[in-house]
């Protein structure tokens, strides 16, 4: 699965709730103008989002949440989108696919002419040639030890997704024209169509000839030149690479940012909107980039979106006129609320997104006793029903890793992946394991989303009557995310989802030493059936391997799914064109269609 941390088809971006920042918006629908074609446009559609923006880059494993994705998507363009059937559709306005060779694969990616960044700087080879070296791991040179940590070497760029796709290609050159790159696969590659990433990720969203400047080159020339000239990173004989280093370091956090820039290159857009506003923790205005023609084009002016992480508050908002458009956290009550105001439309169904408790192999839970022991002691029946259960009475606790409930592999895979062990709580059966011992563990989670806490609460009140201390790790709703994985906590409970195409999500999860591997797993027989699965092209051989993966993972008491997310979304009548889309990009996923209407 390709996660959006609630992850991606390629990549992950986290699903989590943010805080409420009451800052109220302009009320009211503008009268839309008529264009030249007789549809109506211009407008301002104020948008509510759970969690709260923190960066411009949602493809490093910091910055990839699901609000710094749909930004992304609203502020740049791509080769390809996905539709809300689940089809991957190309935007030939922006560029083109051509397959050259099928055996070997070799695929040539061209943006077209015109194509600009908002400095008017063009979108070219040198932008592909960087999200290459960054989605390749090409130059990376990290030796890991059994554990997965890292003895030698160096991750260069701090990339959210799986770098085996695109690592299986050499060096590729740019091409004459300056605006293409043709790509030669060793093996076939099943999602070569979105190698250069979703417009859900934001497309080609980090300029070559920013993040040169900015990691200390002359031009974009010097980086596509350093790029070129640079050794192939060798595990077993690792260098250093200060130059390329000082770029990673850039792009690895320069984007990072919960107020607008002072400087516009740290938010170019090479899509239909830019950032023009910013309140750090409540709100962001996008407004219409004058210059974008090369996709589908928006017919609002102006979008507003408000931080609010509170379900009753969105609500609240809708009701009040304050927002157009809410996609809360689901549950019966939120539904009930919704279906009783007059003059919204309230659109229900599964998300590709669960929620689930991950357990670091380090620290307290190296020892996997310890880990089997708390997972014992996990209510996951009693989270079902005190989160989900009102709102979907067929829910119950999620036993795969990697398939939801209404996939046709899931039943199969929870059958045998050994999820029936943790059926029930255990409370003997875990302090038969701590033989007396009392562990302390931290739980870090998003403290602002009510499902979350609801979830840690249950779960430190269990744990406790087995002898674990439970300590509250709980971070703020645009902290919360960039805190994985950095070692502060011994376990975390947060949510991925899918984007409905590609197996390339799966490495990015569960790889040894992938950047959205927070927790440290690794085992390298499910890294070789990894390797196996992204050039297995054959959909049944695919969910073969990815069955054989979630044993795996489950035998070696990594955590435990919960439960699969109910979804939700809400709008105005005053606002039409809106469609209701289960992956990570939400209601945003056809942002060009909403219009303001009287």
């Amino acid at each position: 699965m390709r996660f959006g941390r609630t992850s991606k088809a390629v990549g992950v971006a986290a699903v989590a709730a943010l805080a409420l920042s009451a800052c109220a918006a302009n009320t009211g629908a503008e009268t839309p103008e008529e264009s030249a074609e007789g549809e109506a446009t211009g407008g301002n559609v104020r948008v509510v989002e759970v969690n709260g923006f923190s960066s411009f880059n949602s493809n490093s494993s910091e910055g990839n949440s699901d609000i710094n994705g749909r930004i992304a998507y609203a502020t740049h363009s791509g080769f390809v989108y996905i539709n809300n059937d689940l089809e991957v559709v190309e935007n030939e306005d922006f560029g083109s696919m051509e397959v050259l060779s099928e055996d070997p694969l070799s695929v040539k990616y061209t943006v077209n002419e015109g194509v600009n960044w908002s400095d008017g700087e063009p979108v070219d080879g040198g932008d592909l040639l960087l999200s290459w070296a960054i989605g390749s791991g090409h130059f990376n040179d990290a030796k890991t030890d059994e554990a997965g940590e890292v003895v030698s070497g160096a991750t260069y760029f701090d990339y959210a997704g799986d770098t085996g796709g695109l690592g299986l290609t050499e060096l590729p050159e740019i091409g004459d024209d300056g605006r293409s790159i043709t790509l030669n696969y060793s093996e076939p590659f099943a999602d070569y169509q979105v190698a250069f990433g979703l417009m859900s990720e934001g497309g080609i969203s980090t300029p070559a000839h920013v993040v040169a400047e900015k990691g200390g080159l002359a031009d974009e020339d010097a980086l596509i030149e350093l790029i070129q000239t640079s050794p192939e990173g060798d595990p077993e004989k690792p260098v250093e690479r200060p130059e390329l280093q000082a770029v990673a370091d850039f792009w690895n956090a320069g984007f990072d940012t919960k107020s607008l820039p002072s400087d516009p290159s740290l938010y170019l857009s090479n899509g239909p909107f830019i950032a023009s506003a910013m309140t750090p923790d409540q709100s962001m205005t996008l407004t219409r980039n004058e210059d974008y023609s090369w996709g589908p084009m928006p017919k609002v002016d102006e979008i507003t979106v408000r931080y609010i992480g509170e379900a009753p508050a969105q609500v609240q908002a809708l009701q009040n006129g304050e927002a157009d458009i809410i996609a809360p956290q689901a549950s019966a009550d939120t539904v009930e609320q919704l279906e009783a105001i007059e003059g919204v439309t309230v659109s229900r169904g599964n998300e590709l997104s669960y929620d689930h408790l991950d357990l670091n192999f380090s620290g307290v839970f190296a020892e996997e006793s310890v880990r089997e022991a708390f997972m014992k002691t996990v209510p996951r029946q009693q989270l079902v029903e005190t989160i989900v259960k009102k709102l979907n009475p067929d829910a119950e606790p999620l036993d795969s890793q990697l398939f939801l409930t209404d996939q046709e592999p899931y039943e199969e895979s929870a059958a045998n992946n050994g999820s029936e062990a943790y059926a029930e709580v255990d409370i003997e059966g875990a302090k038969e394991l701590l033989a007396g011992a009392t562990p302390e563990v931290r739980i870090m989670y998003n403290r602002d989303n009510p499902n979350r806490l609801n979830s840690y609460t249950l779960i430190a009140e269990s744990a406790a009557k087995a002898g674990f201390k439970v300590i509250d790790g709980g971070l703020g709703a645009s902290d919360w995310s960039a805190a994985l994985g950095n070692g502060t906590y011994d376990a975390t409970i947060f949510g991925w989802i899918n984007s409905g195409v590609g197996v390339s999500g799966v490495p990015q999860i569960f790889k040894t030493g992938n950047g959205s591997n927070f927790n440290g797993f690794s085992s390298p027989e499910a890294d070789e059936l990894m390797d196996e699965l992204i050039v297995t092209t054959d959909p049944d051989a695919q969910d073969d391997l990815q069955i054989q993966i979630d044993k795996l993972i489950w035998d070696s008491k990594y955590g435990l799914p919960l439960f699969q997310v109910p979804g939700v979304d809400a709008y105005s009548d005053n606002i039409t064109g809106i469609e209701y889309m289960p992956n990570q990009t939400g209601v945003w996923w056809n942002f060009w269609d909403w219009e303001v209407v009287q």
